[in-house]
């Protein structure tokens, strides 16, 4: 028998009737020294001075979420990207879901008076999923971005949504309001052998010798000399040159044509002295009679690089040949640059054109983006200020028809110029960067607590203004993470909202819900709670390495069973299917999850943006190497023969033939098995009891 412990009356600490729910379910396949290079995870309190997030999107089940953590341990291998353009610092633009931590990209900083261009770095890289809003501007330029992103305008830094009132006012976008930036940016230029052969005409008519002469020999016959050489202080457009002449089969050699000194860098050359050679180089550099538009594109790109510069806000390209200034203006004209040219007498030298492209950093960033030319310091736009003459007014704001998932990146200067406006690091995730974590893996290790999250939740409850709406919990990480065992802030969040008969949904990962069944099961007495449960796969092996940190499906299925017994509504997400590996599972997925008791359902089909499907090659090659190859022929035949679609509406379902058939057999299982044929969100919000509001009590000071 337990001894009595002094000042207790309890002699033991017996499980509560619910705990066994959750402690033997089903064993999820691995093992803590199993781990290879194991990394422990570390948590920390964060202080919070509020804990109800907000959004006013009208498209999603919710207008409210809470977070009780920061951070998430499940460790899944899945996730998205989006297809913003952000500014490089070498003056190209590149897609937000291609960049990498310490890649160099441009921000802005206040210099004097004026916002100017700077670069920076890429600190730390995520994506989060919720709801999207579309932003139309008046040049043209569209930005897809959370309620919570912030751009800047002629007024200062505002958020994409918000309110004029109340708790949550901040300042939002309005129609009128003005963009600070460039406008948005242009499509690189395709490099077909049009543009080559045009890239080489302006090369080599700028800046190369091509000739061929005769000389006498004493004793011999006149001797004919053919020479072709091309020297660059610039590798970059050195080395494109001779790629693209390679791939006409004219072969060149290199050399130095002039070492570097204490006031010059060191200047490359290729050459060749082949007859047939120099042939084929003035047939590719003839001024072909009705040039493409791609020619136009090359031309100009090598014109820049072999005679062009870009300093003190001017882009200029120079050159003494009438016929080549000619050919200029004729390319800009067809590409739809307005231009000047400036005629300069010299009395030294011959008389020079100058053909100045006009219109500021907005035609200039343009005209890089369109021709793409190869010398990268020549795009350099550091120092200059953040004003325009574009129209970068807002017309229109409107939410997009689903919650997608965004991605956002942390720079030195905490911000990015993005599809050519200036745009600031959303909330999601910046902390771990701010403190000098990763979101990467420090993300799932790293991981951060509210212990006052109740406090929190009770004050803001009882605020006069406060106004009742169903509440999401864990719209950005898990609520339900192996960590919530022991800090139970999910469960204190639940029985504040349980007191004040809140309505409440929850999606999660985790069969750790059903250890708050109590509570669960008295909000569900008034149909104030709704739980899904994320069940890619039924295969214990297959989730050990898609999702190795969060609960079996069977664990989940017995969470599930318990909870609809109990009278709580619950609902399965079958997500993400993998074509080859777990694509078969759907139905029987949507079988045991109906089986559990559940009364929704609803999936998503993977996919793989840039920066994620490399990774996922990797994944496959290292658990499913038999079947990697076929995987992405599936994969790529749903995508437009892409790895990965982007285009709203058709990302989280695929499209084409395979596409539809998952499509048809989701529909036509869950039509059988009794699912409805559309999610419903609604709670009861009339119930709502909100906590007294109490004046804090004076202590005595004895």
């Amino acid at each position: 028998m337990a001894s009595a412990m002094k000042g207790r009356g309890a002699l033991s600490n017996p499980p509560g009737r619910f705990d066994q729910l959750t402690k033997s379910f089903e064993h999820d396949g691995w093992h803590e020294e199993d781990l290879p290079d194991k990394v422990e995870t570390v948590v920390l309190p964060e202080p919070s001075r509020s804990i109800i997030s907000r959004n006013a999107s009208p498209d999603i089940g919710f207008s409210q979420s809470i977070n009780p953590y920061r951070g998430c341990e499940h460790a899944c291998i899945y996730c998205v990207s989006g297809d913003t353009q952000v500014l490089m610092a070498n003056g190209t633009s590149r897609q937000i879901s291609d960049l990498r931590e310490g890649d160099a990209i441009y921000g802005t900083e206040r210099i004097g008076y004026y916002r100017r261009f700077v670069t920076t770095r890429v600190l730390a890289h995520w994506s989060v999923i919720k709801p999207a809003y579309r932003v139309s501007l008046a040049d043209g330029t569209e930005l897809i971005a959370g309620g919570d992103h912030r751009f800047l305008t002629d007024r200062g830094w505002k958020f994409v949504t918000g309110t004029e009132r109340g708790s949550t006012r901040r300042p939002f976008l309005t129609a009128n309001n003005k963009l600070m930036g460039v406008g948005r940016f242009a499509p690189a230029p395709n490099k077909g052998p049009e543009y080559q052969r045009g890239y080489l005409c302006g090369m080599i008519r700028g800046d190369a010798t091509l000739k061929s002469y005769q000389y006498e020999r004493e004793g011999r016959a006149n001797d004919t000399q053919h020479h072709f050489r091309l020297a660059l202080c610039d590798d970059e457009a050195l080395q494109r040159a001779r790629e693209y002449l390679d791939a006409i089969r004219i072969e060149t050699s290199s050399f130095v044509f002039a070492s570097a000194s204490a006031s010059r860098r060191q200047m490359n050359a290729i050459r060749t002295h082949k007859q047939s050679n120099i042939e084929a180089l003035r047939q590719v550099i003839e001024w072909p009679a009705d040039p493409t538009l791609e020619w136009h594109v090359g031309f100009l790109a090598g014109i820049f690089d072999a005679e062009g510069s870009f300093s003190q806000t001017v882009l200029r390209i120079s050159n003494t040949d009438s016929e080549i200034i000619d050919r200029i203006a004729q390319s800009l004209t067809k590409l739809g640059f307005r231009h000047v040219i400036e005629h300069q007498d010299r009395i030294a030298a011959k008389a020079i054109d100058v053909v100045r492209v006009v219109g500021g950093l907005p035609e200039h960033l343009r005209f890089f983006h369109t021709v793409d030319p190869a010398i990268t310091r020549k795009r350099d736009i550091r120092g200059q200020a953040v004003k325009t003459q574009a129209d970068l007014s807002i017309t229109r704001i409107e939410p997009l028809s689903q919650s997608m998932r965004l991605y956002d990146i942390t720079t030195g200067t905490q911000d990015f110029i993005a599809n050519g406006v200036v745009s600031h690091n959303c909330y999601a995730r910046p902390s771990h960067g701010y403190l000098g974590l990763s979101p990467g893996l420090d993300f799932e290790t790293r991981l951060f607590y509210k212990p006052d999250a109740a406090q929190l939740l009770e004050a803001e409850l009882a605020a006069k203004n406060y106004r009742c709406s169903p509440i999401m919990v864990g719209a950005n990480t898990d609520p339900y993470q192996p960590i919530e065992r022991e800090y139970k802030v999910t469960r204190s969040i639940l029985e504040v909202l349980a007191r004040t008969r809140h309505p409440v949904n929850i999606t999660t990962k985790s069969a750790l819900v059903a250890r708050d069944l109590d509570l669960l099961s008295d909000l569900a007495r008034d149909h104030l709670v709704r739980v899904m449960f994320s069940i890619p796969t039924l295969n214990n092996e297959v989730k050990r390495v898609l999702e190795p940190r969060a609960s079996s499906a069977a664990a989940k299925l017995k969470a599930m069973r318990a909870l609809a017994d109990a009278g709580v509504s619950v609902g399965v997400l079958v997500a993400p299917i993998i074509p080859v590996i777990t694509e078969h599972e759907i139905e029987a997925v949507l079988a045991a999850a109906r089986e559990a008791g559940a009364s929704v359902s609803g999936y998503t089909v993977l996919r793989l943006p840039w920066e994620v499907k490399d990774l996922f090659r990797e994944w496959l090659a290292e658990h499913f190497p038999d079947r990697a190859a076929h995987v992405m022929s599936v994969v790529r035949a749903m995508r437009g023969e892409r790895d990965n679609d982007p285009d709203f509406g058709t990302r989280m379902h695929a499209t084409g033939p395979l596409a539809q058939l998952i499509r048809q057999r989701f529909r036509l299982a869950s039509r059988r098995l009794g699912f409805p044929e559309e999610r419903q969100y609604e709670l009861p919000t009339h119930l709502f009891r909100p906590p007294s509001r109490r004046t804090p009590q004076l202590t005595l000071d004895l």
